[in-house]
């Protein structure tokens, strides 16, 4: 189970060129595309778990698939230039035996780390593994079938409808992700060497170790950032800054805090949302109806999100009560928990215990709770300000990337290294059979 009760900071002080070389590890990730990993230029799950192991000492390499109109030139991996990337086309959803192939040349490492529980990405690994007997280790960061109704997904096809979805050029069923296919590979599970993942729902689930986020604490550092001054680069100097940094969604709960908006009337307290989906249209439907309470900030670059949120006076995350939002880690939280803001988020999943009374906290679906903390975090702002204070300390011990890169290095040995002597040569052991 995923502690969070006060532990002492975790200690980087293992020299890294002491003892044997790191085994060399390849991330396969399903989508780079813009619409997947490759949406927050670096800054998303994959990424951060390879700078968790670049930074104990493992070479890295990340291969994965670009589809739909993004080219392999799109994927951008952040700041960290220095994580090789083999990006590879696919002109559509459908992932033929060339492109497969193509990535599977392009694997080089002792280890393979699936990203998502989809067959192209944990499928190919195990695919892989049939031949070159390399561990695989499966991160599942998300339900992905939570998506498509849960446990109460079928696939009930009339024999004329199973027809067009195997025959058709672009068929259903031609999609290797689709939700059958993704209900399969959930029976495959067990066939990991390893399983990470980053909260309780996930784990109790399909098992394995918990691995919070890592958040780079040196770029997200509040002493390096002026709020007043981000304020007044982004236009905002004349408002209170409630702020949502991410895609919305229905389950994210932006209706509820707009709700909450139009309860309390204070025209300048405004959501500021940064960003956008780039999934729909959801934005317009929000600024559609909400529009006097919103001011759409547009994506902004992963190494610029420090001084856009330095110019929050409160960071939202307010989940919805539904599967998709309990399987998730939302990273805006530890990005305000990091910058020291007050945060304002609902009792869904792990949130609470990542939180551990650093924030404040309302039920989910409640906007007229939502109102009552707004209203509460500005009467003592004082205290909210301690609050997000705690909070930057609290994710230097837990989520920082040094905490992610240590419970990596710690499972990896524990259950990869220490359970294969036989591969000790491959694996980095020092003393081969």
């Amino acid at each position: 189970m995923l502690d969070h009760r006060p532990q002492p900071p975790v200690s980087t002080s293992e020299p890294l060129d002491s003892g044997p070389a790191r085994p060399r590890v390849s991330i396969v990730v399903s989508d780079l595309s813009t619409r997947g990993a490759g949406r927050w230029g670096g800054a998303v799950r994959p990424f951060l778990l390879a700078q968790a192991l670049q930074s104990m000492g493992y070479p890295v390499e990340i291969a994965g698939f670009c589809p739909g109109s993004d080219g392999p030139s799109s994927v951008s991996v952040g700041p960290r230039a220095d994580i090789p990337l083999h990006s590879i086309a696919l002109p559509s959803a459908c992932l033929g035996p060339s492109a497969g192939g193509e990535l599977l040349r392009h694997l080089s490492g002792d280890i393979l780390y699936a990203y998502k529980l989809k067959p192209s990405s944990f499928g190919l690994a195990l695919l892989h593994r049939l031949r070159h007997r390399r561990p695989v280790i499966l991160d599942i960061d998300d339900w992905e079938l939570s998506w498509h109704g849960g446990d109460r997904y079928r696939y009930r096809p009339s024999l004329p409808q199973l027809a067009r979805d195997v025959l058709k050029p672009n068929g259903a069923l031609r999609h290797c992700d689709h939700p059958l296919y993704l209900r399969w590979a959930e029976r495959l599970v067990a066939n990991a060497d390893l399983v990470t993942t980053h909260n309780t729902f996930l784990q109790r689930r399909f098992g394995g170790v918990i691995v919070p986020n890592g958040k780079d604490t040196e770029l997200f550092n509040p002493d390096r950032y002026d709020p007043e001054a981000s304020r007044a680069a982004y236009g905002l100097a004349d408002y209170r800054v409630l702020m949502f940094p991410g895609a919305p969604r229905p389950y994210k709960g932006v209706e509820d805090l707009l709700a909450a908006l139009e309860l309390l009337d204070q025209p300048d307290l405004k959501l500021v949302i940064v960003g956008g989906s780039p999934y729909d249209d959801y934005d317009r439907t929000l600024l559609e109806r909400w529009g006097q309470h919103i001011i759409h900030l547009g994506k902004q670059p992963a190494g610029e999100m420090p001084r856009v949120i330095a110019a929050a006076h409160v960071v939202v995350v307010p989940q919805r009560q539904t599967p998709a939002a309990q399987a998730q880690f939302p990273l805006k939280l530890t990005d305000g928990m990091a910058m020291a803001k007050p945060i304002l988020a609902t009792r869904v999943g792990d949130i609470p215990a990542i939180l551990d009374g650093c924030g404040y906290l309302a039920e989910a679906d409640a906007p007229a709770q939502l109102a009552a903390q707004i209203a509460a975090i500005f009467a003592d702002y004082d205290r909210a300000l301690e609050l997000g204070r705690r909070g930057r300390d609290r994710t230097l011990t837990h989520y920082s990337m040094a905490a992610m890169g240590t419970a990596l290095h710690q499972a990896i040995q524990q259950n990869i290294v220490a359970k294969m002597p036989w591969r000790s040569h491959v694996l980095g052991h020092p003393n081969p059979p």
